[in-house]
């Protein structure tokens, strides 16, 4: 017999007074109530109940065991309801992981909006441009910008991330524009020492981009860092639009060789398959696309 059933009976019982009227309340035959306890009863190997054909109490074993039964029932229904609650309403922790530059540039103040709309979701959100292994790290989703390789995910499309080459109007007052990236071994680049080696400065008409050797005057695994210094006028710079949007908005920095801008790079929101069920990473997912998709 199920051992949570054959629980439950017993304390229907203890709180009924009888076999008979739990039988009543659990829409079950007495003879079924008897089978329930005899299969406790031989599970602990005594006796729960001193019954005659006027009474029943309880045995000190069963008094106990009355008492740990109702516990561990109190525990299975809370956490069946609050499995319940977070399938149908957020809730919880989400762990997200995404690239350090456009999630504290995108990703991170448009978490505001939606943390105020979901007041019993927590996020913990790791920004940082190396690959995280999201069923190892127990991560809830990930943006990944870049082709894919790892096809177990679900994949959402996001808006692709067009990259452009921008410069502060200080900078460009100083040393003049460039207009072929032939001309960038004249000036001051701002390096991403996280760039695959064939991908650094890889400039040129569309399906005939060259890689460049442009003099790098500063190099950095931060792009946020690479931004301000190109806000500065340290140098060019080359990142998503998406980052330098406001920067560009505001006219501190300025894009230049518009023409030769390597192509758009894909990027997707990511997340394990068993994971979809949850309401705190179905409202996320429901978001992010709809924020940042095509």
């Amino acid at each position: 017999m199920d051992k949570m059933r054959s629980m439950e009976v017993f304390v229907r019982v203890v709180d009924a007074g009888s076999f008979s009227a739990a039988a009543r309340t659990l829409d079950m035959s007495t003879v079924m109530v008897s089978k329930h306890i005899a299969a406790l009863e031989q599970l602990v190997g005594a006796r729960l109940l001193h019954r005659t054909t006027r009474s029943q109490s309880l045995s000190e074993i069963g008094q106990q065991y009355a008492e740990q039964c109702r516990h561990i029932l109190q525990l299975v229904h809370a956490a069946e309801t609050g499995a319940l609650a977070m399938r149908t309403a957020p809730r919880g922790t989400l762990k997200v992981s995404a690239p350090a530059a456009f999630g504290s540039r995108c990703l991170a103040p448009a978490m505001a909006e939606y943390l105020e709309s979901n007041p019993e979701v927590n996020l913990e959100l790791d920004l940082s441009n190396r690959l995280s292994d999201l069923v190892e790290e127990g991560l809830d989703a990930a943006i990944r910008i870049g082709p894919l390789k790892d096809s177990s995910m679900v994949a959402r499309p996001l808006t692709p991330l067009q990259m452009m080459v921008c410069a502060a109007p200080g900078y460009l007052a100083r040393h003049g524009t460039p207009v072929t990236p032939s001309e960038l071994s004249q000036h001051r680049c701002l390096d991403f020492s996280h760039w695959r080696h064939d991908a650094r400065w890889r400039l040129g008409q569309l399906g005939n981009e060259e890689g460049t050797s442009p003099h790098c005057r500063m190099r950095s695994n931060n792009g946020e860092a690479l931004r301000l210094a190109a806000v500065a006028g340290l140098g060019l710079v080359m990142q998503a639009d998406a980052v330098l949007a406001d920067e560009i908005a505001a006219g501190r920095l300025v894009p230049i060789l518009r023409e030769y801008w390597p192509a758009p790079r894909p990027m997707h929101l990511i997340y394990p398959r068993d994971r979809q069920s949850t309401r705190k990473l179905a409202s996320f997912v429901e978001f992010v696309v709809q924020r940042f998709g095509t």
